[in-house]
């Protein structure tokens, strides 16, 4: 799976200079950074970084103490992240990872995060894998109670959640929702996902009946963030099989997508 960074256009010094002084800015103690500071964080020279600081103050995202002379972040520095939720925050981390997954199994994968009464899929290798039926599953919608990644996200997310999802789907008009109506049947299928250690589905989705997947979530600080699954046909082998063949891969990855949403939070440098 190709990564995002690779790019044909060339590095633009002066923009990767000038995130590298709100960085220092952001890890500096207290909060603030004199030039002398910010110059040996960055390694780059004191006029470098007063012309670079004054370029951002401009701009508002930077503030200058007139008592000290010390730069500080301004309110500005908020909208940049304004829009970046923990859906694509998941989605940039797992990336790499999917795409050592997609070179083990060959099988196509998809992680999905819940998204109202739906999981949708933020990333998937099937443009990748040479056994992909579907081309174009970025942003497609899958119903929670017949995919395996819906299910694995109903069995493992807080019972809070769960019973605002089941109202949810049980209030709408469709097959899904007279499903959710039935709170004993739900019970059992969760109940055995959760004995399994893992999620399944066998054609039950009516749009992919030809489709079979297992799906495991994955985890952070307590919650639930996501599913990642792997997928395949059904006449190529049962659940069973692909349980046997694939879930120790499959868990490996979602290991490593987790340690990674961990250093990332952290705001240590992920690879």
């Amino acid at each position: 799976m190709p990564s995002s960074r690779h790019t044909p256009y060339p590095h633009v010094q002066s923009l990767s200079r000038g995130l590298a002084l709100l960085h220092a800015i952001n890890r500096s103690a207290n909060g603030w950074a004199s030039i002398a500071d910010l110059s040996a964080s960055t390694g780059l020279h004191r006029t470098t970084v007063r012309r670079l600081l004054e370029t951002l103050q401009s701009e508002g995202y930077v503030r200058r103490s007139a008592s000290d002379d010390s730069y500080r972040l301004n309110l500005k520095v908020r909208q940049l992240s304004d829009g970046f939720t923990d859906d694509e925050w998941i989605s940039e981390v797992a990336n790499p990872v999917l795409g050592e997954l997609l070179q083990t199994l060959v099988w196509p994968s998809d992680l999905s995060t819940i998204d109202g009464d739906s999981m949708l899929v933020r990333e998937t290798t099937h443009r990748f894998s040479p056994l992909s039926f579907h081309r174009a599953m970025i942003r497609q919608r899958m119903p929670l109670l017949f995919t395996s990644a819906g299910r694995a996200y109903l069995a493992w997310c807080s019972e809070e959640e769960r019973l605002q999802i089941l109202q949810l789907l049980a209030a709408g008009h469709d097959e899904q929702a007279s499903f959710a109506r039935q709170p004993a049947l739900v019970t059992q299928m969760l109940d055995k996902v959760r004995r399994q250690g893992y999620a399944t589905n066998e054609g039950e989705w009516q749009a992919q009946q030809k489709i079979a997947a297992i799906a495991l979530p994955i985890r952070h600080q307590g919650g639930i963030l996501g599913c990642l699954n792997v997928v395949f046909l059904k006449k190529a082998m049962s659940v069973g099989e692909a349980a046997e063949r694939y879930l120790p891969a499959l868990r490996a990855a979602i290991a490593k997508i987790e340690s990674r949403l961990d250093a990332s939070r952290n705001g240590e440098t992920i690879s």
